[in-house]
């Protein structure tokens, strides 16, 4: 596409950032593409592809960037994210928005609130989409439950590197199951609106040598009557993901890793969607397509910063619940 914007801003250097780097090549022809490190450390000439690279975000900031990503680890999500809405700059923030509500400062973001996005990429699956359409056209009826369960061995997800020193596994870097998997949070928002309550069971197998939640479940329930379970981990030596949404006329089984819908009746199963091959960068460059209309006026946050709000209200609820041992109401910040 083309595109006036000529100066854009990553920070960070992980596989996420370098996505985005790409990616923001890919969609800017005559984009420069500058790097921050989150710690503000000196990157190395073969730590990322940015075309010019910053000790600092203040540097970065007199560079003149047009928009930029918080590719960070979470706990410096909202301190970056501050400092360049200050600076008027537009910022598509990485999931989650951070890694607890205390560090939100509602006054800081007020009245940049237009011009925030925030990253949950899977919202841009195309089975996410073919799933929205399904449930907004009542397709299985009234719902009656859901069932989500997301599992993969942690030491698989980036084999090339130990994944003890990786930011999922880190407690201080906003690690473990909750923070590391809360698309799912997310999305079940977007398909099924909000819930009211939490209970969570969330424990430490001891297996994986980290200092974060490795397993958890979760009950969500709300006043219609609709209970979600989820049950996640980093221990499934077979990666899953899956969402089954149970109603009065069938039952939609949406497998993410698959890209695939099945409905599921008595009279058999039906595929409603099918796309396994496709490429999964797409739903990053769609996001960040979205992110640059923003930028250039001719579009709103599609997932916004009371979105993401609104999931760290969830997780603080199931941190609550885990502490307690008792259901949690999930209080709404909007």
């Amino acid at each position: 596409m083309s595109s006036s914007v000529q100066r854009a801003l990553v920070i960070g250097s992980g596989s996420i950032a370098r996505r985005h780097i790409a990616n923001l090549r890919a969609l800017l022809s005559a984009v420069e593409v500058a790097c921050v490190s989150a710690s503000g450390r000196e990157l190395a000439a073969d730590e990322t592809a940015a075309t010019v690279r910053f000790g600092s975000l203040t540097e970065a900031l007199a560079w003149g960037p047009e928009l930029a990503v918080v590719a960070s680890p979470a706990p410096w999500h909202l301190e970056h994210a501050a400092a360049l809405a200050e600076a008027g700059v537009p910022v598509l923030i990485e999931k989650p928005l951070s890694d607890a509500l205390v560090r939100f400062d509602a006054g800081v973001f007020e009245h940049h609130r237009a011009r925030i996005e925030v990253a949950y990429n899977l919202r841009y699956l195309s089975s996410s989409q073919a799933m929205k359409g399904l449930v907004e056209g009542r397709r299985i009826g009234r719902l009656h439950a859901v069932q989500i369960d997301i599992g993969q061995y942690l030491p698989d997800w980036r084999p090339q590197s130990d994944y003890r020193r990786n930011v999922s596994a880190n407690k201080g870097l906003g690690g473990g199951v909750l923070l590391e998997l809360s698309h799912e949070f997310d999305y079940l928002r977007w398909l099924l609106g909000d819930f009211d309550k939490a209970y969570c069971i969330m424990r430490n197998s001891g297996q994986l040598e980290i200092d974060v939640e490795d397993c958890v479940d979760i009950m969500l329930s709300r006043a219609d009557g609709l209970v979600a379970q989820l049950h996640m981990d980093f221990l499934q030596r077979k990666a899953t993901r899956k969402c089954k949404l149970i109603g009065e006329h069938g039952s939609l089984l949406w497998n993410l890793n698959s890209n695939t819908i099945v409905l599921e009746t008595a009279a058999g199963d039906e595929t409603l969607f099918s796309e396994p091959d496709l490429d999964r960068n797409a739903m990053y460059l769609a996001q960040l397509d979205g992110f640059i209309a923003l930028v250039k006026g001719r579009s709103t946050p599609r997932i916004t910063l009371d979105d993401g709000l609104a999931v760290l209200a969830m997780i603080e609820a199931m941190r609550q619940s885990a502490a307690t041992g008792l259901p949690q109401p999930i209080t709404s910040l909007t």
